[in-house]
């Protein structure tokens, strides 16, 4: 068609190039490796393109035209972009560039993606994490906008449009000060438990959710309970003697080591809940992402 538009190639610039380079259809041919008629011809082509000679007669040689001197610029520093953008597709897909935002619940967050975080750093040290640490719904929110490729949480709401597999598995367990009344009773059960104030996370937390609905299933009701922020304070008020706690196993192996926490044997406990993986369904994960995922998965 008439009023089809044309364009020019990158193999046609390379061409340009190296002739406004030697200034000789001969010595740019030596160079590309082409027959001079080859090189002739792709520059034709490219003035045919363009509208415009770009070289000229100058004796026995050739000299660019103004036309020739201005596009040689312009062709020089976008064969270079080319070049760059080659080698940043080349390390992505070597990678060896890319970022992952992953958000992780408080627990999962602080006790548990840090250290496999730091062994994929280890093998990958050029692509970039970041970890979100905040509340349950917050990540569900935040991968539904798309401002993180992966999560790890223990519970979904909108598990129709989440990618969950199971991560790892973990236990939550009942500790209480040295010095609490049960401390080192055996076979305790929730009964033995009625008068305790439980030191609970904020409502929508998933440990709160999944304590609440163990409750539930077994009839056990209890209205003496503080409600604390953090793991930290729930901690913190079990050691000062302000009740007993529901945690993860991960969260307190510290405390208990030192002895500042202890396990109460209760029946029905620990209670065994798994971490998932978690991504948006709709949403095509980088090769960085999928690298995460997949080191994630079979670490």
């Amino acid at each position: 068609m008439e009023n089809e538009q044309k364009h020019f190639t990158v193999h046609q610039l390379s061409v340009f190039c190296t002739v406004a380079h030697h200034l000789s259809y001969t010595r740019a041919a030596d160079t590309l490796y082409l027959s001079q008629p080859a090189v002739t011809q792709q520059v034709r082509t490219l003035e045919e393109t363009l509208g415009t000679r770009l070289f000229a007669r100058s004796g026995r040689g050739i000299i660019l035209t103004p036309a020739g001197q201005t596009f040689l610029g312009h062709a020089e520093r976008l064969l270079a972009r080319l070049t760059e953008t080659a080698a940043v597709v080349r390390e992505i897909h070597e990678l060896a560039r890319g970022s992952v935002l992953l958000g992780a619940s408080p627990s999962a967050g602080t006790y548990v993606v840090p250290s496999l975080l730091g062994a994929f750093h280890i093998r990958y040290p050029h692509i970039h994490l970041t970890l979100a640490v905040t509340d349950r719904r917050a990540v569900e929110e935040r991968l539904f906008a798309r401002e993180l490729d992966l999560a790890v949480i223990s519970l979904l709401e909108h598990t129709n449009r989440f990618n969950a597999e199971v991560l790892r598995p973990y236990e939550l367990v009942i500790v209480a000060s040295p010095a609490h009344p049960l401390a080192g009773q055996s076979n305790l059960t929730l009964d033995d438990l009625q008068r305790e104030h439980f030191l609970l996370r904020e409502q929508g937390s998933g440990t709160r959710l999944e304590i609440e609905q163990h409750f539930a299933q077994t009839g056990f009701a209890n209205s003496l309970s503080l409600e604390l922020g953090s793991i930290e304070a729930i901690k913190e008020g079990v050691i000062a003697g302000l009740g007993i706690g529901i945690l993860a196993r991960e969260s307190v192996a510290r405390e208990v080591a030192s002895g500042d926490l202890v396990l109460l044997d209760v029946q029905g406990f620990p209670l065994h809940r798994h971490w998932y993986l978690v991504s948006l369904k709709e949403r095509q994960l980088s090769l960085a992402a999928c690298a995460l995922h997949q080191f994630l998965l079979t670490t």
